[in-house]
């Protein structure tokens, strides 16, 4: 594996690790709820925005999109091996 695929594995691998963007906006949206700190209220606008809602689950899909890439062409490789 070259760096650059060992990067991109890295990044795949984070992104599929970290919580949705939908469930960082609900825990923030909790923390709101309870005390108005306005710090958490800045947190909990820039996770609630739109565009970062879209980011978040475009590159969940291109992640999830490359795995079953992976898996398929390790499917055909043993298919080819036996």
């Amino acid at each position: 594996m070259d760096e650059a695929e060992a990067s991109g594995q890295m990044w795949r691998d984070e992104v599929r690790m970290r919580p949705t963007a939908e469930q960082d906006r609900d825990a923030l949206a909790r923390l709101v709820e309870q005390d108005w700190d306005p710090f958490e209220v800045e947190l909990y606008e820039q996770a609630a925005d739109p565009q970062v809602l879209s980011i978040d689950r475009a590159q969940r899909s291109h992640a999830g999109q490359y795995a079953r890439h992976v898996r398929r062409l390790q499917a055909r490789q043993q298919h080819k091996d036996c």
